[in-house]
């Protein structure tokens, strides 16, 4: 994905703003004003990554993911932030395609592994991500924030 390409920056946008819509998202649209301060800031991210899913030449899913580095294994990781598949073509194999292709692309670059965060009440993906051979972390840990009003 290039986001200097303004079709790249729309389809972000248009999948994104599903993703919000839907249940496991805020179930309500992207605020007003939000998508053109998601691209730039996207754009400015050293450690973004992101990849299109296309189906039949329409933008079918996304995965918004950073780059990040393990210190453990002394080699970058990936964190698949928004996994995106638009319903119409969900139960397709969209979303395992994308898994697998960031699988691929993680192998082929040195990558020790990728993690991702799921809702503990969204089974659909939980399911999917099992399929593609994710699983708890050896140590289960909780996703902890600290929201920071700016």
């Amino acid at each position: 994905m290039d986001l200097s390409d303004e079709e790249h920056a729309a389809q972000v946008v248009r999948l994104l703003d599903a993703y919000m819509r839907d249940a496991m998202g805020l179930s309500a649209p992207m605020p007003v004003g939000l998508a053109p301060r998601i691209i730039a800031g996207l754009r400015q991210h050293s450690g973004y990554i992101g990849f299109f899913a296309l189906c039949d030449g329409q933008y079918a899913g996304l995965a918004n993911c950073n780059r990040n580095f393990s210190t453990f294994k002394a080699r970058p990781l990936l964190n698949i932030h928004d996994l995106i598949v638009l319903p119409e073509f969900r139960r397709q194999g969209v979303g395992r395609f994308l898994l697998d292709a960031l699988s691929d692309f993680c192998r082929q670059n040195g990558y020790c592994r990728i993690s991702l965060e799921v809702r503990t009440d969204n089974s659909k993906a939980q399911a999917l991500y099992r399929a593609a051979g994710f699983a708890d972390s050896a140590a289960p840990a909780l996703f902890w924030e600290k929201i920071i009003d700016c």
